[in-house]
């Protein structure tokens, strides 16, 4: 029989709470029969978020198999991968199965496609107990089914990159894109990157150039990561301080050439907010795009420092994101070698890439 009064925001597929859209439900329905106008795609990888993946490893000692357990059994009771405790998921890849009648994402049954809206949401079933994973990173081999709705949001992977490094793009891919738009807003702004030799921030670095910067500065929390990034030249400032130390923080931006007009959060740990504000001038804009965020810390730090800061969100999504995001990919030899580094696919012991043009 087929199915009718679907929401193209998901709300049939909500099992507790009621009301609630699906990324702050308890539970979905993750059953594989579709209504018209959803998507079933046949799971072949997830990619945890940066955020939820530390919060598990760290929760559980870096043990893989507690790890891979626990992503299990969160998979079981919510009907998604939603970790409980940063509200984060993360995206996948997979092949199209079936297409509703109704659907309108464009798609066709074969196509390999990574999902650019959240686990958080997308109805999940695992079906091989994650045997192929070992817990111990963010990329996660798995089998099962997820469910797409009307709203939302797939690409169809590019056949010239390996899947790994794709999807370890368009996981990010709303930072790099939100980034240069906010650029565009400013003057030859100076932006500092927090994260800046991670997978969001070494794209978020590439895009700021690229979209008129007059200065970057790239933050990072260690000199290794300070070599990595100094070496790909990305940045032309590179700065090592802790981000949860506000003061330090400030000081670093501050030293390498800010403070920053457009400052942008790549980490993927809480209490960076203050340190973020503070090292903004005012009239400028503080863009988030860690799910370690806490976005009340946020608000009532700058209330209380009197920072006059615009704040914003980076929900994932700004059209044409995982586009501008490849083509960054496809053209920046040293963000390429940066972002393969972090989706272990770069030995960590391989030398830094080195930087294919130097300056401003």
């Amino acid at each position: 029989m087929t199915r009718t009064g679907s929401s193209p925001v998901g709300l049939h597929r909500v099992l507790e709470p009621a009301g609630v859209l699906p990324q702050a439900a308890h539970r979905l329905d993750a059953r594989p029969e579709l209504w018209p106008d959803e998507v079933r795609v046949r799971v072949e990888r997830l990619n945890l978020d940066a955020a939820s993946f530390r919060q598990l490893d760290e929760a559980h000692g870096g043990d893989g198999d507690a790890v891979r357990a626990a992503v299990l059994a969160i998979a079981a009771e919510r009907g998604k991968v939603q970790n409980p405790v940063t509200g984060s998921g993360g995206m996948l890849v997979g092949t199209v199965e079936e297409v509703g009648p109704a659907s309108p994402l464009g798609l066709r049954v074969g196509d390999r496609v990574a999902t650019l809206v959240s686990l958080s949401l997308t109805p999940l079933a695992l079906t091989d107990g994650l045997a192929g994973w070992d817990g111990r990173s963010e990329q996660v081999p798995a089998r099962g089914h997820a469910v797409l709705f009307a709203r939302s949001v797939a690409a169809v992977l590019p056949d010239d990159l390996p899947t790994e490094l794709a999807m370890a793009v368009m996981d990010v891919c709303g930072a790099p894109a939100l980034t240069a738009r906010v650029v565009r807003s400013y003057e030859r702004p100076v932006v500092a990157v927090l994260g800046g030799a991670g997978k969001s921030g070494s794209l978020s670095l590439a895009a700021a150039r690229a979209a008129g910067a007059g200065r970057t500065v790239g933050v990072v929390p260690h000199e290794g990561e300070a070599d990595l990034l100094r070496a790909s030249g990305l940045a032309d400032a590179v700065a090592v301080a802790d981000a949860r130390d506000p003061v330090a923080l400030e000081a670093a931006v501050r030293a390498a050439g800010g403070p920053a007009d457009v400052t942008v959060v790549c980490v993927d740990v809480p209490g960076c907010e203050h340190g973020a504000v503070l090292a903004t001038r005012d009239g400028g804009t503080v863009v988030f795009f860690s799910m370690a965020t806490s976005f009340s810390a946020a608000a009532l730090g700058a209330e209380g420092l009197a920072a006059d800061v615009t704040m914003l969100v980076g929900n994932g999504y700004v059209p044409g994101h995982a586009a501008t995001a490849l083509d960054l990919l496809r053209s920046d030899p040293a963000v390429r070698r940066l972002v393969e580094r972090r989706a272990g696919l770069v030995p960590e012991g391989a030398a830094p890439a080195v930087a294919a043009r130097m300056g401003p």
